[in-house]
């Protein structure tokens, strides 16, 4: 055994002791129902949000987390499965505070929503400064201001929606529309140091097709995926939402450009919910409860950027329900973010990807990140796109005759290469000098105004 990894194992060790409380206080489980435990004899030494660990019939610990009281009790809810737990089982308090150590021998790697590995490479080194899980963003005044381009390699985004380091975005789409494609685009061809991934409730099949097909190698090299599947417990997949953004923090702490992505909010907000109206709170808006809505803005605003130099830019999914986007999460997320991206089912329909609605997009750092030269050619191709839906209807149908307008009949002309230039093979990169250069060369092709255009 080499030296190095003798000092890796020491220095795991160190940590792991000094975080052993040095007393255990510990009370009975009095009640279960559902998923929820209720605890007597150490409610008065707890919190909400403080943890303890149920020892099952087996010997198994459970940790769990205190959610709310209730007649003298604590109602905890458990990050894992509760066969084996009864009346009487033994609850410890953990003294201390939920914590993970990140570092950058992350990178490369996937763990879980106790950043734990499970990608099977071994353990994961341990950082020497702990992080709360659950921190408030830095204060508004202290902020940097969002500034400077980057760099995702969509040319549909590059282009008409334009995103600034430290931007926050919502990606907004149904399923199986391409959110996840979007989102392995942006993370191998980004221009951000640094890629922190969250997939949060995501289908184990599909978590590791995406880290290994839609990330690939040379994505995951710069890349931490935290990963908390579907059948995981809705304290998992919420405390994975938290672990994503405070692996992001650690590295914007070091000045670094971090790009967070998280697929999706929408389960994360599901599974507050769930231990919401586990504890007894009732349901506002399509059964969410109010600490839901809450919960994200306390979420979100942790993206963005640093006291620093250093920035988080988020791009956060946002699974709209029966492709209403104006249902309770997308419309409270939209209010949140800097800009929403829209992936239309219809445009999907057609075959385009990524099928990304230009004309119900908007990025809230445009125009102010172009120049004016940038800003004429954006403008100039939303307006065509914009003549040709207004008119899409009529042209599809026959009904209307080319020289009857001659701004629809430019629209006719230019619409189809525009739809060429949207889009994009997950395999293909454009740069942003390249995008505008691209599009440059499709309005500079003459119209000629009888119908028939030449290049």
């Amino acid at each position: 055994m080499g030296m190095a990894t003798v000092k890796f194992l020491v220095r795991n060790l160190i940590n792991d002791i000094e975080r052993v409380p040095a007393i255990q206080v510990y009370g009975r489980v009095s009640g279960v129902q559902g998923l929820l435990l209720e605890a007597g004899g150490i409610q008065r030494t707890l919190s909400v949000g403080d943890r303890c660990a149920v020892v099952a019939r087996d010997g198994r610990r459970v940790v769990c987390e205190v959610i709310g009281f209730r007649q003298g009790r604590a109602l905890l809810m458990p990050f894992s499965a509760i066969e084996g737990i009864g009346l009487g089982c033994r609850t410890e308090i953990q003294d201390s505070d939920p914590v993970i150590f990140p570092e950058n021998g992350w990178l490369g790697r996937v763990v879980n929503g106790f950043g734990e590995p499970v990608d099977g490479l071994g353990p994961l080194p341990s950082g020497d400064t702990p992080r709360l899980i659950r921190t408030p963003p830095p204060p508004a005044h202290s902020r940097a201001r969002v500034a400077g381009k980057i760099d995702l390699g969509v040319r549909a985004v590059n282009t008409f929606l334009t995103c600034c380091r430290g931007q926050r975005m919502g990606i907004f789409a149904g399923s199986g529309v391409g959110k996840s494609s979007l989102l392995s685009m942006m993370a191998r061809n980004t221009s951000a140091d640094v890629s922190v991934i969250g997939l949060i409730g995501e289908r184990g099949r599909e978590a590791r097709e995406f880290i290994e097909d839609d990330l690939g190698v040379e994505g995951l090299k710069r890349a931490v995926v935290v990963v908390s599947t579907s059948d995981e417990s809705p304290l998992m997949r919420r405390q994975a939402a938290y672990v994503t953004l405070t692996v992001a923090e650690h590295f914007r702490d070091q000045g670094l450009d971090v790009l967070c992505m998280m697929d999706s909010v929408t389960r994360f907000a599901m599974a507050q919910r769930e231990i919401s109206l586990s504890a007894g709170e009732p349901p506002a808006s399509k059964g969410y409860t109010p600490t839901v809505f809450a919960e994200l803005p306390r979420l979100l605003e942790r993206a963005g950027p640093g006291a620093g130099k250093g920035s988080i830019t988020g791009l956060f999914t946002v699974l709209v329900d029966a492709d209403d986007h104006n249902e309770p999460i997308a419309d409270a997320v939209r209010g949140i973010l800097d800009g929403h991206i829209v992936l239309d089912r219809s445009i999907a329909d057609r075959g385009r990807y990524p099928a990304v609605n230009i004309l119900r997009s908007v990025s809230r750092t445009m125009p102010a990140c172009n120049n004016d030269e940038e800003n004429a050619l954006v403008r100039r191709a939303r307006s065509l796109l914009a003549t040709y839906e207004d008119m899409a209807e009529l042209i599809r149908l026959g009904a209307y005759r080319r020289g009857t307008d001659p701004m629809v009949d430019e629209a006719i002309h230019y619409y189809p290469l525009l739809d060429s230039f949207l889009s994009q093979l997950k395999s293909d990169a454009t740069t942003l000098p390249d995008c505008y250069t691209r599009l440059a060369e499709i309005l500079d092709m003459p119209f000629t105004g009888d119908g028939m255009g030449r290049r």
